[in-house]
């Protein structure tokens, strides 16, 4: 861990050669989370609540799976962006260095960028339950940071996914975003709005209703089942079929000969 939080550093260093336009590009994501947001809010503005949902119920949703998928754009960019280290080469690299490979690839890159969509989902969550009248108690505290951490193990599975399907494919653009980008967008709502069939897959598939779901509606006093409150402990027993696939796939890997 300590050569991964130093080559944090040294990204950090490396981005902020150019202040300019790493200024510009925070603000440039300032923007757009907050455009997002206004669509939630507009939104609203039509509809007291959707299937029993109400807004700031809706925000608090969106701020736990936003926190996640941009912890993992920030501190897991190197799997994330996967694909380049195959296209370019440099994987051959890494499996000729006495470290971890899952290690390496996390060290390879980092998007600082993205900490302003870190930051703002944060104070989403927080401005959410200012908002919301929830019955705090102990076990309403595990359940929120829960749902935080298991929103962050759930995108490094995917990520990890899309970065095993690369060994078949070299790149998985189109997968990846399918499964990140658009099983985020997804869970950003409460996934019991959705059909069945989306609520089948985003529970059984890829466990998005485990992380800001179920576990939701025992956090708001919608549902009385504790078992709830625990749900996002599933996204970890995810994680390990996610690695496993990684591992096995990384098998098939044909050196680039550079």
């Amino acid at each position: 861990m300590k050569l991964y939080f130093k080559s944090l550093r040294l990204h950090l260093k490396s981005e902020m050669e150019y202040k300019a336009a790493f200024i510009i590009s925070i603000l440039s994501q300032f923007i757009l989370f907050v455009a997002q947001i206004f669509t939630v809010i507009a939104l609203f503005d039509k509809f007291s609540n959707i299937k029993g949902f109400t807004m700031y119920e809706v925000l608090l949703c969106y701020g736990i799976i936003t926190f996640g998928f941009a912890f993992n754009e920030v501190f897991a960019r190197g799997i994330d962006a996967f694909d380049k280290l195959i296209v370019d080469g440099s994987f051959d690299r890494l499996l000729l260095r006495p470290k971890k490979i899952m290690l390496q690839i996390l060290c390879s890159d980092a998007n600082y960028i993205k900490l302003a969509r870190l930051i703002l989902s944060l104070i989403v969550v927080v401005f959410s339950l200012f908002k919301l009248n929830v019955d705090w108690s102990l076990i309403k505290v595990i359940t929120l940071i829960l749902m935080l951490i298991s929103a962050i193990i759930i995108f490094f599975g995917i990520f990890v996914i899309a970065a095993a399907y690369c060994f078949i494919t070299v790149q998985g653009l189109e997968v990846r975003n399918l499964l990140t980008d658009g099983g985020r967008h997804m869970a950003q709502y409460p996934i019991g709005i959705f059909s069945k069939g989306f609520i089948f897959f985003f529970t059984f598939i890829i466990p998005y209703a485990f992380v800001n779901y179920y576990p939701l509606l025992f956090f708001l006093g919608k549902s009385d089942n504790k078992l709830f409150a625990f749900t996002p402990l599933i996204t970890i027993i995810y994680l390990f079929p996610c690695l496993f696939i990684f591992k096995l796939c990384m098998k098939k890997y044909s050196s680039a000969g550079s």
